[in-house]
């Protein structure tokens, strides 16, 4: 899978950084293309001519050639990669990154990289362990970025294991693994419905819910990520879409999200309807502000919106896959079974309000998947882009 990629290696000042050397040998045996960018601190553990004879490139380590003033341009190797892989990555450079504290050129490179990013941290346990670098960690991981680490991971109460650089081989696997999924959804084209929808009472109030569309959104992010086109279909929500690869459709009520559904949905392959669509909006629409009337109540009478996921099950043609969402308070289960039965939808992902941190607004969630087979599939409490990685493995691989 690495057979072709440009592969764009930094190197930081850490014991380590013998490894490197290694990591070079395996990702040319894999057919990568190998540019290694390399700190000052780095040329402390490993020489620039070790790097280069394996490469069979210059090493870029400043920012002007030290014999012609040659410009290394940092935005010409975030365009030339296909991945960035920093190993080892030391607590200083990690939190250069999180900071964009770009005072030399494996920084500058990180900042200007257009491909995906890797990080395998190198450092001691205390380092590790300690909240700054850790805080750090979880920065890169919310800016996108794959730290790849040793898989012993936290044992009991302990840290063995951490801090230290994955192997070579291992990290290898890891840049293949990713590789591998980008491809899986290739030329594929995928809808998605996020968030919720407005339904307008007057020019200043309206019917909603809480949601808050993070689930479509991961779930838009990782299909773009693994090599599909998506069309996000999304009410209003404060989220930004980060990959190229989407394409996002704005609307606000639910007769909005419907007709851009039925007009998108036929030329895809597949249709995931995230958004939490209000089933009902007013009968009748004030042109001006409802005024209080000393007291006395007033009666809204509402009329059933458009039902999206039946419709587009109706016209859903063989080859195409629907799936549902179930956001359910009682008998869950048996709720969510009659949905994917009478929509013709082919999975269903059941989540419960009784469950705690599933649902709205949260950062996590924890799902049930249904097919029309009668298969069901528990997942445990995880984040939604974990949730969001489950449901694409289970619903279009």
């Amino acid at each position: 899978m690495l057979t072709g990629k440009k592969i764009v290696l930094g190197i930081t000042g850490s014991i380590a950084a013998y490894k490197a050397a290694y990591l070079c040998r395996a990702l040319i045996k894999k057919g990568a293309e190998v540019q290694t960018v390399i700190t000052p601190a780095g040329k402390e553990f490993i020489t620039p001519v070790t790097l280069s004879a394996l490469t069979h490139k210059p090493v870029v380590s400043d920012f002007f050639s030290a014999n012609d003033g040659t410009w290394h341009s940092h935005v010409d190797l975030g365009l030339w990669a296909d991945a960035m892989l920093i190993a080892p990555a030391t607590a200083s450079s990690i939190g250069k990154m999180v900071n964009g504290i770009a005072d030399n050129m494996l920084i500058t490179a990180y900042l200007s990289m257009k491909a995906p990013v890797f990080v395998a941290p190198a450092m001691d346990l205390d380092m590790y362990a300690h909240p700054s670098t850790q805080h750090n960690l979880d920065r890169l991981k919310s800016f996108g970025n794959h730290i790849i680490e040793p898989a012993t991971g936290y044992l009991a109460s302990s840290l063995e294991g951490k801090g230290r650089m994955e192997e070579p081989d291992a990290i290898v696997r890891a840049l293949e693994d990713f590789f591998a999924r980008n491809e899986q959804l290739s030329k594929k084209k995928i809808i998605i419905t996020a968030g919720p929808t407005y339904e307008k009472i007057d020019p200043v109030r309206y019917i909603s819910n809480y949601s808050s569309g993070k689930m479509g959104f991961a779930l838009a992010e990782e299909c773009a990520l693994r090599g599909a086109e998506v069309i996000l279909i999304s009410g209003p929500v404060q989220l930004d879409v980060i990959h190229p690869n989407i394409r996002r459709i704005n609307v606000e009520s639910a007769e909005e999200m419907y007709r851009a559904a039925l007009k998108y949905f036929p030329a895809t392959d597949v249709g995931i309807l995230c958004a939490a669509v209000a089933d009902y909006r007013p009968l009748l629409y004030s042109e001006n502000k409802l005024k209080r009337k000393n007291g006395e109540s007033v009666v809204l009478e509402l009329t059933p919106n458009p039902d999206i996921a039946a419709a587009l099950g109706t016209i859903k043609k063989p080859g195409q896959r629907l799936i549902g969402f179930a956001l359910e308070t009682d008998n869950e289960r048996m709720h969510a079974e009659e949905k994917l039965r009478k929509k013709n939808l082919d999975f269903i992902v059941l989540n419960s309000l009784n469950d705690t941190g599933a649902g709205f607004r949260g950062d996590t969630n924890k799902i049930t998947i249904l097919d029309t087979h009668g298969n069901v599939k528990e997942f445990p409490l995880r984040t939604k882009k974990e949730v969001a990685k489950d449901i694409i493995d289970e619903t279009i691989n």
